[in-house]
């Protein structure tokens, strides 16, 4: 495995940043690895090679200086409270909309090119100062030639070929890892940044992000009090995409007072019950509603804004969310670990009962603290983790639910401070259910179960005579697999023993109750004798019978506790 002279500079940077944030021995198992080329890091050497060492506001700004693809990164682990404490996570949430801007003439150069048009002929206005600057692209306040307010996603110049670059290297570290460590064994680390690299891949596809915004608004088409901006005809591009100005502002610039006047229940409720539409019933749902994500409007409504990531969970593993979801809000551990189960991966190492174990004390640790205040989102990412663990893979549908509802709360509990994620759930499942149903009653699906009725009804009358032809031929034969049937074997006739046993004993007080009665010269006692040796034969063979049972039951509760 060799880098090349353009990938070395990165690698570097990336070894560096695990040495100066405590993690030193992948550091130095990467700079000793045979094959990379690369010498000891004298640099990272002499750094103190501690995590607390390192303000986290310096972990943003060496992220932001190795370019977008590490700024996105940023960006996801700003989301992703399992992995890094609240310190950090708040330091990387600026790289959410703070990003130093690129010229406005590179703006105009990209807009001419994707467009066709200059920026003056397309718009009556533009300006010149961005309104956001993201990792991958830059927002501009504008409006059209009839007046329409609206706001330019421009992306950065050369970004396509820096992010790929930034992939290669970063795919041959994570190959390293999962090949020469325990955490990349039990991480997969190649196959986390496969999806990290689809979802940026989907993100600098604007012409995706403006038919994710047209779906997202017909999905949400009946939530009066949810906005989602559509995208203007004929203005978008794999680089470029205008769309509607949102009159509003982030429910991080609200203060107390506008919050105050806010009615933020309905609202909330709103919001929660719209994404639950979109993840249970449409499976289709905005994957990034950070607070940055997220505008109150002019006419108190909710806008939702930035569809360049977004989910897909299939029916299948919706109805595995919809599970796992009342379980977490029941506060029923033993569903949620059995969920979580038959939804996963197994590794050769998973141990189901340890996991299950873990998954009931995590829950129930939430429960008693009190469901009101249970973070949905957070058990989600936590139940991710413990999986991992214990060589459980959990599906990457179920990760990116946990933080887009971990968001979610967040934005909730600005709203209303009070609001209560789970007793939101409970109410909403049933209308959700409902709506599954008959999404599920579609044209094609009973089409579909009528001809699947009437290939069973068609094909039953053949199959019947072929099991009838084999019985009456002698021909049917059953094959039954079953396991530990010796030890099954041996109990039924341990069984069979006793009862038999039972049986010749209680003959014996029979017989000998039936020759007392008969009067003979051999006497024992004073009574017949035969009679007197049916009841001492009967007395000795029921104390062994009591003792050997006593003695096998010992045994095997010995055996099952060691």
């Amino acid at each position: 495995m060799k880098f090349s002279a353009l990938h070395l500079k990165r690698y570097r940077e990336i070894a560096g940043l695990l040495w100066k944030y405590g993690r030193s021995d992948l550091a130095k198992q990467m700079s000793a690895e045979e094959g990379f080329g690369v010498e000891p890091l004298p640099a990272a050497e002499h750094a103190k090679p501690d995590a607390h060492a390192a303000l986290p506001e310096q972990l943003a700004n060496d992220l932001e200086a190795m370019g977008p693809t590490y700024v996105k990164l940023g960006q996801v682990l700003a989301g992703r409270p399992d992995l890094l404490p609240e310190s950090y996570r708040k330091a990387l949430a600026r790289l959410q909309d703070r990003v130093k801007p690129f010229p406005f003439a590179e703006v105009e150069e990209i807009v001419m090119a994707e467009l066709g048009v200059r920026i003056s002929k397309a718009f009556s206005r533009f300006d010149e100062t961005p309104l956001a600057a993201a990792s991958l692209g830059q927002v501009h306040v504008a409006a059209l030639r009839d007046g329409r307010a609206v706001v330019v996603k421009v992306q950065r110049p050369r970004i396509r070929q820096q992010i790929a670059e930034d992939f290669e290297v970063l795919a041959q570290i994570a190959a390293f890892m999962d090949e020469h460590t325990e955490l990349g064994r039990r991480h997969r680390f190649g196959r986390v940044l496969d999806e990290f690299k689809l979802t940026i891949q989907q993100e600098l596809n604007y012409e995706r992000e403006a038919h994710n915004l047209i779906t997202l608004g017909k999905n949400l088409a009946d939530y009066k009090l949810i906005q989602i901006p559509q995208p203007v005809p004929d203005y978008f591009t794999r680089s470029v995409l205008v769309m509607d100005q949102i009159q509003g502002r982030k429910v991080t610039a609200l203060g107390p007072l506008d919050l105050q006047e806010l009615k933020g229940v309905p609202l909330t409720e709103e919001l929660f019950r719209a994404y639950l539409k979109q993840v249970l019933v449409d499976g289709f749902f905005h994957a990034d509603p950070h607070p940055g994500n997220v505008f109150i409007t002019t006419d108190r409504r909710i806008a939702l804004i930035d569809l360049g990531m977004v989910g897909h969970a299939a029916p299948t593993m919706q109805d595995n969310l919809l599970k796992i979801l009342l379980a977490i809000s029941e506060g029923n551990g033993e569903a949620v670990g059995e969920v979580a189960i038959h939804a996963s991966e197994k590794l050769t190492d998973f141990d189901a009962s340890e996991f299950r174990r873990k998954i009931t004390q995590l829950v129930s640790l939430h429960r008693d603290q009190g469901l009101e205040e249970l973070n949905v989102g957070r058990s989600l990412l936590e139940v991710s983790t413990v999986a991992q663990e214990d060589g459980l893979i959990v599906p990457s549908e179920l990760v990116l639910l946990g933080k887009t509802l971990m968001q979610l709360d967040e934005v909730g509990r600005i709203l209303d401070p009070d609001f209560d994620t789970n007793a939101s759930i409970r109410r909403n499942v049933a209308d959700l259910m409902g709506r599954r149903m008959r999404k599920d009653l579609t044209q094609a699906n009973v089409y579909s179960s009528l001809l699947e009725m009437k290939e069973f009804t068609t094909g039953l009358p053949a199959r019947l005579n072929r099991i009838m032809d084999t019985v009456s031929n002698s021909e049917l034969e059953v094959n039954i697999t079953s396991t530990d049937a010796k030890t099954v074997l041996d109990g039924m006739q341990k069984i069979a023993n006793r009862i038999t046993m039972g049986i010749v004993l209680a003959g014996l007080v029979i017989g000998a109750s039936l020759l007392m009665r008969v009067q003979t010269h051999f006497q024992l006692f004073g009574f017949p004798g035969l009679a007197i040796l049916c009841f001492v034969a009967a007395a000795t063979g029921g104390f062994w019978l009591v003792i050997s049972i006593f003695v096998q039951d010992y045994r095997s509760r010995r055996k099952f506790r060691d």
